[in-house]
């Protein structure tokens, strides 16, 4: 039987409080008829977005870059810091979550809670978003082959990664990643399932690993260590591009929300899915932040090393554990692109469901043997394709391609939560909600928002050459200016934000059995 409660009153209690449960129900009210499955459970939502986060990928990918932009004193309390700044976004994002549980997320509540120019801010919101999570497939998938290769160098010798092989290789896992989004949202639930087991497992292995296997740790005064080896000779700019580290971590914590129409009770279990993904990842992630900076040897040369986590396995434990562990870090690297190329399919299905995509048609239509948007997840697979390929050629172009992700994703994460402070009084919380912290935790999420991602496009090497220069400014102007003369040119006419199929009862109508 359903379970039905009134809708709480804007400003009450924080935490959970009395709302419709009827996920149907829910979904009707908002004009949408349901076509997708609910096969996700509670673990099921927390697990895609704790997948996407993926401390092991998050740190083992940029831990050099912060050896060398602050070091051990901002790698660790970094971390703490900036940890607590992105619980405070998932924690507003959650709230939005909780009022306005869509597969369109974050496009949706945009257009929902604007006051005016609703198609404007929607359409802008959904672009950010849409290029964001393909720039996240499409840099998983890299680094993914990146260290498939740095494995194959370690165990044959002979080997000699290339360019070339980088790009073929990230190819096939991506094909191999929309293949097992393209069966049953069932298999992904169990593949995520299985993903939060791995992150777990693996970490207590190589933590366990780190702290009883090297015969030298360092000091506990190590973690205040200070290092500026960027090239600037400002030392706090130098350790505020350090923590960069961190927000390239967090960040995907919107699948949750993105996979709303697949949860159950999502009003509270996709907000719980957001806010718990981010607790577990910041608790978990500093661990293993801890053991491997205790772990370093001989600063200098980890540091300058071509993989410095790699290395710190090697000289502490050993070539053969070394191999064994990249074995647990490219699995999480490959759990982490399955979980975002699934948000980015859920994404792509809703906002084509509301005419905003050319071919919309096409991208918003489900698979009445598998129940997924079979066509949508193929079209994030070309799109994450067709962004890795100038990698054939160049890195730093493919760098400057897929230096959006973080960008676009957290300015995509701050318009629904800004929206939803400009609305004030007037906007209905569900029943999960912060009450009267709302304010106050939402307006710090906007505000960090803007000052990491102007961080994010400041110069993050010196001397500035072709190769160390920041693409990401340029990238998003890119973006931008696209989604602004296609807006004026012909969208504003046609595409007035999320649209609703009916009344609920006429919606309900056109559920899928």
């Amino acid at each position: 039987m359903s379970e039905r409660i009134s809708t709480p009153r804007a400003g009450a209690r924080g935490g959970e409080g009395p709302t419709a449960l009827d996920d149907d129900a829910t979904l009707h009210a908002m004009g949408y008829p349901r076509k997708l499955t609910r096969r996700f459970q509670a673990f099921d939502n927390f697990a895609i977005s704790f997948t996407i986060i993926n401390i092991i990928s998050g740190i083992f990918s940029s831990f050099g870059y912060g050896m060398n932009a602050g070091g051990p004193r901002i790698l660790v309390f970094g971390w703490i810091g900036v940890s607590v700044m992105v619980l405070f976004i998932g924690a507003a994002m959650a709230e939005v979550a909780s009022a306005y549980p869509t597969s369109g997320a974050l496009y949706f509540s945009a257009g929902k809670l604007a006051k005016r120019h609703k198609g404007a801010w929607s359409w802008f919101t959904g672009w950010l978003n849409f290029v964001g999570q393909i720039g996240g497939t499409a840099a998983t998938g890299y680094a993914a082959a990146t260290f498939i290769q740095a494995f194959v160098a370690l165990q044959w010798d002979s080997y000699e990664p290339t360019v070339h092989q980088t790009v073929l290789i990230t190819a096939l896992i991506i094909v191999l990643q929309g293949l097992a989004n393209t069966y049953t949202v069932h298999l992904v639930a169990v593949l995520n399932r299985i993903s939060v087991w791995w992150l777990l497992i693996g970490l207590v292995v190589i933590v366990s690993a780190l702290m009883v296997m090297p015969d030298h740790h360092r000091s506990a005064s190590f973690v205040t260590h200070f290092v500026n080896n960027t090239g600037f000779t400002n030392g706090l700019y130098g350790g505020m591009l350090g923590l960069l580290v961190t927000s390239w971590t967090f960040t995907g914590f919107d699948g949750s929300f993105h996979m709303s129409e697949e949860t159950v009770r999502a009003t509270v279990n996709a907000p719980k899915g957001i806010t718990r993904s981010i607790g577990y990842s910041a608790i978990t992630g500093l661990i293993l932040m801890l053991a491997l900076v205790y772990s370093i040897g001989d600063y200098g040369r980890v540091a300058g090393s071509s993989a410095p986590p790699v290395q710190i396995l090697i000289d502490g434990l050993g070539l053969g554990w070394a191999k064994a562990l990249l074995l647990v870090v490219i699995g999480a690297m490959l759990f982490c692109g399955l979980a975002n190329l699934t948000s980015n399919t859920r994404q792509i299905f809703a906002f084509s469901r509301d005419g905003a995509m050319p071919g919309s048609r096409w991208w918003h239509s489900v698979s009445p043997r598998t129940r997924t948007p079979v066509k949508a997840v193929w079209l994030a697979v070309g799109c994450s394709l067709a962004l890795v390929l100038p990698g054939w050629w160049s890195h730093t172009a493919f760098t400057a391609i897929v230096s959006v992700n973080v960008v676009g994703l957290f300015l995509a994460y701050a318009v629904p939560i800004f929206l939803r402070l400009r609305l004030g009084d007037d906007f209905h919380p569900g029943p999960w909600h912060l009450g009267r912290w709302g304010r106050p935790i939402g307006w710090l999420a906007v505000v960090w928002i803007l000052l990491s991602s102007v961080l994010f496009m400041l110069p993050q090497a010196s001397p500035i050459t072709a190769d160390s220069f920041n693409y990401a400014p340029i990238a998003l102007a890119a973006v931008l200016l696209v989604a602004t003369v296609w807006w004026f040119a012909t969208a504003r006419r046609r595409f007035q934000g999320p649209v609703g199929y009916g009344r609920p009862d006429e919606v309900a109508a056109m559920d899928l059995v």
